[in-house]
This record gives structure tokens, sequence and C-alpha cells, in this order.
């Protein structure tokens, strides 16, 4: 039995990014002056960060702040309930590179293609629309990154719909200490910087909405903690050269308040697929809860050690 909304196709929306805005993206989730392929635009390998196409989404083509709210609700599901994305927050994504961004799209036309591969009843907890979005050149047809994610709309179960598949997990190996560690201090402001880059949901910036969701106040965005994870393991395994990660993933298990310190243990596996090693993470508050769980990417590491964060 296929899912309600299952194959519906919002329609496509042109997308647009200038060097400013992938120079903020590496700001904003902690790149640093030994990595100025990613912050100096001058840099004769200057580079887009892989995961920045994750916020075209939200982006689009806006060089303004956006209203999140009506932006999200522009577009029901059909056959499905109309969800209220003012209780919203992530369930997870994994991230396909498929082709290295241009530093801009200025000359060239880049469009979003989502499609609806899901729409789950969880019951009292909420429910679960899962979506696939990929960037493409609208000339060429070429698909340029792949996300497939979910987002979790928090108490607006209840309606009849399927329960969903089981996700498929990634435990880190048994018995193995991680093979690197890395660490990444969140501010006061740092959601505040992140949603710079076209992700302006209230929930990250003012104290209402986290409270009346349960969360005690405001909260760092769900992808903002999975950008400083890739972050921090592209730069431990891979060297911080982009052309060593093909896909990232992991699963949003709790939120993260701005101020917290997170730490990441990184798991090399050794299991190839396609020339690729599997790595795996665990992202924690320091001292508390996991926040990034099913952590998966697929790398090619750099011989004779990790860089230092």
């Amino acid at each position: 039995m296929s899912s309600p909304g299952a194959g519906f196709e919002y329609p496509s929306k042109e997308v647009s990014w200038l060097k400013r805005d992938v120079l903020l993206f590496a700001n904003s989730i902690g790149c640093t002056t030994d990595e100025l392929h990613f912050l100096f635009e001058l840099h004769p390998d200057f580079a887009v960060f892989p995961t920045y196409p994750i916020i075209l989404p939200f982006k689009t083509t806006s060089q303004e702040v956006i209203d999140f709210y009506a932006s999200q609700a522009e577009t029901p599901i059909p056959g499905v309930p109309k969800f209220d994305s003012r209780r919203v927050v992530d369930g997870q994504r994994l991230l396909t590179f498929l082709k290295p961004f241009p530093p801009t799209s200025e000359g060239r036309k880049f469009e979003l293609r989502t499609k609806v591969l899901g729409v789950y009843d969880k019951g009292k907890a909420g429910s679960v629309v899962e979506t696939q979005n990929d960037i493409v050149d609208k000339e060429s047809g070429e698909s340029y990154a792949r996300a497939v994610g979910s987002a979790f709309f928090v108490g607006q179960g209840n309606w009849g719909g399927p329960k969903g598949p089981a996700t498929q997990n990634f435990p880190p190996p048994e018995g193995k200490k991680p093979d690197v560690t890395v660490s990444h201090q969140t501010t006061a402001e740092s959601a505040l910087l992140y949603r710079l880059n076209g992700d302006y949901n209230p929930l990250h910036a003012t104290p209402e909405p986290g409270q009346k969701m349960g969360f005690g106040g405001t909260i760092m965005h769900g992808l903002s903690s999975w950008n400083f994870a890739c972050h921090g393991l592209l730069k431990a395994i891979g060297g911080s050269d982009p052309k060593n990660i093909k896909e990232f993933q992991a699963r949003f298990a709790s939120p993260v308040k701005p101020g917290d310190k997170l730490v990441t243990d990184i798991w090399r596996t050794g299991e190839m697929k396609d020339g690729w090693e599997e790595i795996r993470f665990v992202t924690k508050v320091e001292g508390g809860k996991v926040c990034l769980s099913n952590g998966r990417a697929l790398m090619k590491p750099v011989s004779g050690g990790q860089s230092k964060l």
C-alpha cells in the first residue's frame, strides 16, 4: 500500500546563490582559517562546502529575510491533512553529493525539484513527511545534489494514515573505540548566524515557539548541528577536501540549545562501497544526550592520519 501523498511533485523552484552566500555558510558551520579554500573567494582552490545545497530549499533565490511559516505552507500535499508549520522539526537527512557546486550560480539556471516519498501517521506524537530534493541544472538536466529527508510535525498525528516503514539503523561498530573525536562549541548567537543562510524558522531566534513546543525556549537548527558534524568529519577524516565525501546522513535525536558544546565520535568501518569507505558517527551534547544518531558518511580518508580540529 502506497503512502498518501507519495509521488506528489511540488512545482519546481529556481534557486540561486552568490559567492557571498557560500562564504557565509562556511563561516556559520565552523570552517577555520586553515580552510581558506572555503572562506576566501580568491583562494586558488576556492570551493563550496559540500553540504551547502541543504540550505537552498529554504533560501531559493532570496537575498532577503523570508517569512518561514508562509513559505512552508505554500503548497499543501493532496490527500493528507494540512500540517501546521509552526510546530515542525527535522527528522533526518541524507545528502548525496553528485557534482561539485560552482562558487556562484550567476549566469546559469538551477532549480529545486521536490517530490513526496511518503506521509506517515505516528499517532499522538505527530506526523512525518518524507521528501526528496534535487538541485538540477535546468539546461543540462543534471542533478548536482540529492537530499532525502523527513520533517516531523509535532502533535499532528492520529489522522488514520500509515505508520510508515522502519528506518535503517547505522550504529557505531560494537566494542570499538572511536578512531577520532571532534568538537564544536556553539554560542548564544550561533543560531542567529546560521539562520542568515536562509532558514528563518522563528524557533531558532526567539523563545516563544520553543516554549509552546515543549523545548523550553530557543533551540539550534537541527541542520546546523548536522552541518557542524559534517565539517568535523570532513576536516578530521577527509583533510577538508570536498572531493573526499560522497554521502552524509544523520537522524535528529534531541534538541541542542545555543551555547551547547557538541562532541562527535567517529569510527572508520573499513567497509567499502564503490571505492568509498563507510564512516559512522554519533554526536552528543557534552555531558548530555545524543543529538545526532544514525550518523553515516561515505568518504575517502586521507592517508597518514587525520587533521586536528
